[in-house]
């Protein structure tokens, strides 16, 4: 018996007829592919057909009607664009784009039918078996984690809440409208289990931005706290409530098989110096799975961000080494719930540095920085380097006075990302670098730096119109500024915020030009 899966998502309309008359006239399907008959390939988003490649498929092969005979008018439509880029995705992350297919047939197309489920049998078994190590086959690994929630409160001095309220008057998701209380979830939690149904569903909407730690007099850390209580449950009965139906907790998953080949760097400028050798790495983050997944948001480009940060490091002439074998760093795993997977990306990401020999890791994620140097050494996974982010390496450099800046033709104003700011203690850094450009204007927003709200996402949970409409909000306080460019400083607090701008019903009131800090510099820095 074949152990090749091939997982083959059939159109219930045209295609079925085909695949039918193929079975009535004595076909025999090859026993490698797996039949899933679907309403319409449409319905088949992105999510889905990784899902497929993370629960151990070899290959995955989308069938449907033909453009202009799809029963649902765009059907085909979204399956070719959902298609072309989840395998733009699986080149890059080093699973291989050719182990997913898209055809279209008709109901009399029985030869052409049977000739392509030969063929693609034929080529997924050339390419060998799927890299991803399917999960559930691999025994689960001892965590530290609580064994119950009494251990989480007690550990994160929860019990001191004193019931005074003044996180959720701050809450950002509460301000929104949202009826959401950290007060309220915190004693919910503390009556006693089972939790029900409504604190499940308020733990995943918690932004863990940090802001009510920052007003809560006992100082209980809500964010630390929130994020223990979702791994409490995830290992006990899994996560619902993630954003795009779970696509890039999925994509973060398959980056945990050893054998997996990523192509991180293959399609970096030609103008980028790296020394394949050298001892500091830049560690660039997921921005170029973000660019293609969200390819259709106007304008989007994060990977120029870590273009422009190498950009930058060349300019003071340090020739970083770019590991094209690079992993996510695990940050949305560990703040999604799913511990085990990000303590298994994050001995695999640093027992491979550690390896090379990397003695400084330099990133330009907040994310990326927050979580190398926090939470590994936290969750007992110790590199054995130093990580800096790349606006501390600026800084230093800057501050030796050799350089200047062009003249920036714009009113600018900042958007904190949360990872940097309240949670990393990295605030000033990014204003310090502000004030040594050369705006027309630089005015800070009606919440900022210590009170600043975020773009409305925690590692692709909880995504909801209340999200969306302090998303609003935000924009509209930078609008409100006077300012015509919004200055970010991580690539999410970019698509999240262009999301919202994309509102049809808003317009144009919320466009607003919008630049990551490290592209900013990397234009206007001048040798003096």
């Amino acid at each position: 018996m074949s152990d090749y899966k091939i997982i083959l998502y059939l159109c219930n309309w045209a295609p079925h007829t085909a695949y039918h008359n193929l079975q009535d006239n004595g076909y025999q399907i090859p026993p490698e592919i797996k039949m899933v008959r679907v309403s319409c390939t449409g319905r088949i988003t992105k999510a889905l057909l990784l899902k497929a490649f993370e629960m151990g498929a070899d290959g995955v092969a989308l069938v449907g009607c033909g453009p202009g005979t799809c029963r649902y008018g765009t059907g085909t439509l979204n399956a070719v664009n959902n298609t072309e880029d989840t395998e733009r995705i699986l080149e890059l992350a080093g699973i291989g784009g050719r182990r997913l297919r898209f055809a279209t047939f008709l109901p009399d197309d029985t030869e052409p039918l049977r000739r392509f489920l030969a063929e693609f049998t034929a080529d997924i078994k050339t390419m060998g078996k799927s890299p991803v190590v399917p999960m559930g086959k691999v025994p689960a690994e001892t965590t530290e984690d609580p064994t119950s929630l009494a251990d989480i409160l007690k550990k994160h001095d929860a019990y001191a809440c004193q019931d005074c309220g003044k996180c959720t008057s701050a809450c950002p998701l509460a301000l929104s409208g949202k009826p959401y209380s950290p007060r309220a979830l915190v004693g919910a939690i503390a009556a006693a289990p089972p939790l029900s149904e409504a604190v499940i569903r308020d733990v995943w909407a918690c932004l863990t931005c940090g802001l009510c730690h920052e007003r809560c007099p006992s100082d209980v850390d809500f964010p630390e706290f929130i994020r223990d209580v979702r791994s409490w449950i995830h290992a006990r009965q899994g996560d619902e409530n993630q954003a795009h139906g779970g696509f890039f907790q999925s994509l973060m998953r398959t980056m945990t098989s050893p054998e997996i080949s990523p192509g991180r760097w293959k399609d970096r400028p030609a103008d980028l110096i790296a020394d394949p050798e050298g001892k500091t790495l830049f560690f660039g983050g997921c921005a170029p799975y973000f660019d293609i997944f969200f390819r259709n948001h106007a304008g989007l480009d994060t990977s120029r961000t870590l273009f422009d940060a190498v950009r930058l490091l060349n300019f003071f002439d340090v020739h970083p080494r770019l590991l094209e074998t690079e992993r996510c760093c695990g940050h949305d795993l560990l703040w999604s719930g799913d511990r085990q997977n990000f303590l298994k990306l994050a001995r695999l990401n640093t027992e491979m540095m550690n390896d090379l020999g990397i003695e400084t890791l330099i990133t330009a994620c907040p994310e990326c920085y927050r979580t190398l140097s926090l939470d590994y050494p936290r969750h007992g996974v110790k590199p054995a380097f130093t990580v800096m982010h790349l606006y501390e390496f600026l800084e230093r450099e800057i501050d030796k006075g050799a350089v200047t800046f062009a003249p920036l033709e714009h009113r600018i104003t900042y958007q904190d990302a949360c990872r940097l700011n309240r949670l990393s203690g990295v605030g000033a850094l990014p204003r310090k670098l502000i004030h040594r450009l050369m705006p027309t204007r630089f005015t800070e927003m009606k919440d900022s730096g210590a009170a600043s709200i975020c773009c409305g996402n925690c590692a692709w949970t909880g995504c909801d119109a209340y999200s969306k409409a302090f998303q609003v909000r935000r924009i509209r306080q930078a609008a409100a500024t006077g300012s015509d460019l919004m200055v970010t400083s991580c690539p999410k607090c970019q698509i999240h915020l262009r999301c919202a701008m994309e509102d049809p019903f808003l317009g144009r009131e919320l466009m607003m030009e919008t630049a990551d800090l490290t592209s900013v510099i990397a234009r206007t820095i001048r040798w003096e």
